[in-house]
């Protein structure tokens, strides 16, 4: 094969699971087209695959309405930044991934300037907002897709669309898991018993809204049931967030090891988000948590097309764990319903065998090696 020419590509990855996504892309393309140059926003995975960051994922972690209109003046900031590094570098192309609220609205920027997009995750218009089907075919160039259903969409809109498989997946398929024995002795954990794990996001205000919540009902949880309560803890947020709430109660705090920890667990309170994805792929019994402000909850209720918000119940076409929201987000409850699951081997050994049919539901495909090819056919052999 002839030897590819040099160029810099855009690459926009917003959040905790975009970095990871599109790290892993971004290592397939160092292997299949190493004069590919690439800048954009992203995290610390994203910076070791040699990315040259313009803003760093720890600086765009808005959630909900009001928290978005505040940071708007940052925002445009951060969007004018990136159209200077476009002009000063020759970009042509740019892949978007995921993080549709912030890559959506910059597209229109991109597309203005003449820059061709690729986007990879596609929004979740099934979920929620279905009308944004017309400002992706207005926008996106091709779609690369997660969920085999996902394809019917574009199909029917005329949108150029590849399936590459859920990167979740290939996760699962070549994590290294680390032995429990080994990881029971390396976190001091007590090998005699059952994990309790919580999940309060990766985020520090989420962190900030979700463990205080959970904590007075996981604390309950194992008084009554014996566990040892585990907090995952995201290796980018500082440990004065969680000390705050977990300093003095008992619990230990394992950063960067959530699949472990997943495997490993009996039960889990888990906030709404990729988590869930990757506890129902683990099997493991769980309640789904999730709080925002009042008026974000109602824009969101407004703006919901599907019953469920996790992920797992989404995809698994039926709410197999409960989902507790906003007014049922609090101590008593969380308690309530995850004593009830614990205290039934039924219930917690249905949850797993609807669990087992979602990795088929998602197929075997290699999600980030099939993005990379897309990729480089878009920036090499489809030019326009």
């Amino acid at each position: 094969m002839a030897e590819q020419p040099q160029r810099s590509v855009l690459i926009v990855a917003g959040e905790v699971s975009g970095d990871n996504h599109a790290s892993a892309v971004l290592h397939r393309l160092r292997e299949k087209a190493p004069a590919l140059k690439f800048y954009g926003i992203g995290g610390n995975k994203m910076m070791d695959e040699n990315a040259q960051l313009i803003e760093h994922i720890d600086n765009m972690a808005f959630l909900g309405f009001f928290e978005v209109l505040k940071h708007i003046p940052f925002i445009r900031k951060v969007q004018d930044r990136l159209m200077e590094v476009v002009r000063r570098e020759g970009i042509d192309t740019a892949v978007l991934v995921d993080y549709p609220g912030f890559n959506l609205n910059f597209a229109r920027r991109l597309k203005k300037a003449g820059i061709r997009v690729i986007y990879y995750i596609s929004p979740q218009i099934w979920a929620w907002a279905p009308w944004r089907i017309r400002k992706i075919k207005r926008l996106v160039d091709r779609m690369l897709y997660v969920f085999p259903f996902e394809g019917d969409i574009y199909r029917k809109a005329s949108i150029p669309s590849v399936y590459t498989g859920h990167p979740l997946v290939e996760k699962f398929n070549s994590y290294p898991y680390q032995p429990r024995e080994e990881f029971f002795a390396e976190y001091g954990l007590d090998a005699q018993k059952e994990i309790l794990l919580l999940l309060p996001g990766s985020r520090s205000h989420e962190i900030s809204k979700i463990l205080p919540v959970i904590l007075p009902a996981a604390k309950r949880l194992a008084e009554e049931s014996g566990f040892q309560i585990v907090a995952a803890g995201s290796p980018t947020i500082s440990d004065d967030i969680y000390q705050q709430y977990l300093a003095g109660t008992g619990v230990t705090l394992i950063r960067g090891k959530s699949l472990e920890l997943m495997r490993y667990a009996s039960f889990g309170i888990i906030k709404s988000g990729t988590s869930t994805m990757e506890a129902g792929l683990s099997l493991l019994p769980m309640v789904v948590v999730y709080k925002t402000s009042s008026l974000t909850y109602a824009i969101g209720r407004m703006l919901v097309q599907v019953k469920n918000i996790a992920m797992a119940n989404i995809i698994s076409g039926e709410t197999v764990v409960p989902e507790l929201i906003q007014d049922d987000c609090n101590p008593d409850r969380i308690y309530q319903v995850s004593s009830e699951i614990i205290r039934s081997p039924e219930k917690r050994a249905a949850i797993k065998e609807k669990f087992a049919l979602l990795k088929a539901k998602l197929g075997e495909k290699t999600a980030s090696e099939t993005a990379a090819d897309e990729i480089i056919k878009f920036v090499y052999d489809t030019r326009s």
